[in-house]
């Protein structure tokens, strides 16, 4: 959990990226992990409302070839999804990077409202097809991989 403010964004991303050099993942690969959980959170932060507690959910796990990232806020007005924003404008191209970098991305909002969850899977190794394949078919660890709130995507699916 961490403070609902902008602050937050270069923490997480700093022990994202900590953690997973420690644990011997590719620096560019690190990298690609930290900016997919910076947009994330840049997203809660300007469009959702926070946990209560003015707090984020902000989580990380490896395995299965991926890493998954996740970010839970109080929900918002809108269902995250990537834009197609004109050439000059100022923002709106935050969840075209996440889909562009990760394997798959989804969002799962609870059923009682309360809490809205938006994760991305990241491949660990060059093998991206093969990780691709374990995440479409296990969904994503610990987000309830399935149910009528649960949504999955990529533009890899069109």
């Amino acid at each position: 959990m961490l403070p609902y403010v902008a602050s937050s964004v270069g923490i997480a991303r700093r022990r994202l990226i900590g953690e997973l050099t420690e644990a011997g993942v590719f620096e560019a690969t690190a990298c690609d992990a930290g900016l997919v959980l910076s947009e994330l959170i840049s997203n809660a932060l300007r469009h959702a409302s926070p946990l209560p507690g003015s707090l984020v959910k902000v989580s990380w796990s490896l395995g299965d070839g991926c890493v998954e990232v996740a970010v839970s806020d109080g929900g918002g007005a809108t269902v995250p999804m990537v834009n197609k924003p004109a050439a000059n404008a100022l923002g709106g191209r935050g969840l075209g990077i996440v889909d562009r970098l990760s394997l798959r991305w989804g969002v799962y909002a609870r059923p009682d409202g309360g809490e809205t969850t938006v994760w991305a899977a990241l491949p660990l190794a060059g093998d991206a097809e093969l990780s691709r394949d374990s995440v479409a078919e296990t969904g994503p660890r610990g987000h309830n991989g399935s149910g009528p709130n649960l949504v999955i995507a990529s533009s890899r699916d069109a």
